[in-house]
């Protein structure tokens, strides 16, 4: 896929490959992007540059070590800038875990960590939409990424992220914590903006952005909500527009937003 990437980007993944060649040379044979940079969403300064290095075998401990130190580096050199991305073999591409079944490590939030089940998402996107920086052409290469497993996930995400989540922001509100309106309004921008999301998914079989999420939910579901989905966006795009008289109706209305989309997106899988 071709997309005219923003020169803010360009700059650190020319660093970052230079970094690859310099402190683990021929280890790096394949650099894909995908997330919001595909879905035609970035935000500079905000969006993280979503990733999946590849290499021909898994790193060694002391390779896993040198890569921590091209990240520090980088977060570094690029501080409004995040990378977060996943480091795989060829052979990992489309399945559920990793081919050998050993643990991966992925980086996310400034720090290198490890997982056992690839992101079904992640697939989609870079088998329909995939950017390639090093390697043959993503979208071209023969790897699975099922429609099914990304709904099944999906829906499994919404049922356990989410609703735990959901009943955790509840209880900050019976417990009457204060939170600062800063971390209510990216509570609001992630709650909202996340599950119709997944509504998205669940209706369409397909992905979009947060925002693209947003303006979807207005069209399709019901005025009553419209509100809470308008909150969200402005959060997004940095408009500055007071909807709600308190920071804890705001947080009320994204609860139980939330409780129905969840429900409404139970009931129309059921009924499909």
């Amino acid at each position: 896929m071709t997309i005219l990437l923003h020169t803010s980007i360009q700059e650190v993944l020319q660093e970052y490959i230079s970094l690859w060649n310099n402190r683990l040379p021929d280890r790096l044979e394949g650099l894909y992007l995908h997330g919001s940079i595909v879905l035609n969403a970035y935000v500079k300064d905000r969006s993280d540059i979503d990733f999946a290095a590849v290499t021909r075998k898994r790193l060694a401990e002391a390779e896993i070590q040198t890569l921590e130190k091209i990240h520090e580096e980088i977060a570094g050199q690029f501080e409004t800038t995040e990378m977060d991305g996943m480091f795989i073999v060829w052979e990992d591409l489309g399945r559920v875990r990793p081919e050998d079944n050993a643990p991966f490590p992925y980086y996310n939030g400034g720090e290198l960590k490890w997982d056992t089940e690839f992101n079904p998402v992640t697939w989609v996107l870079l088998r329909e939409k995939g950017i390639s920086v090093l390697g043959p052409d993503i979208t071209k290469l023969p790897f699975d990424a099922s429609k099914e497993l990304l709904t099944t996930y999906v829906r499994e995400n919404m049922n356990c992220y989410w609703r735990m989540r959901i009943e955790r922001l509840e209880n900050s509100l019976d417990q009457e914590m204060n939170p600062s309106s800063k971390e209510i309004s990216e509570e609001v921008e992630w709650t909202v903006l996340g599950l119709l999301r997944q509504y998205f998914t669940l209706k369409e079989s397909n992905i979009t952005s947060k925002a693209g999420a947003g303006e979807y939910g207005l069209l399709n579901l019901p005025e009553i909500w419209h509100p809470v989905i308008h909150e969200a966006l402005n959060i997004r795009r940095n408009k500055y527009v007071k909807l709600f008289q308190s920071d804890r109706e705001r947080m009320l209305e994204t609860a139980k937003f939330s409780k129905y989309l969840i429900y409404h997106c139970n009931k129309m899988v059921q009924d499909k």
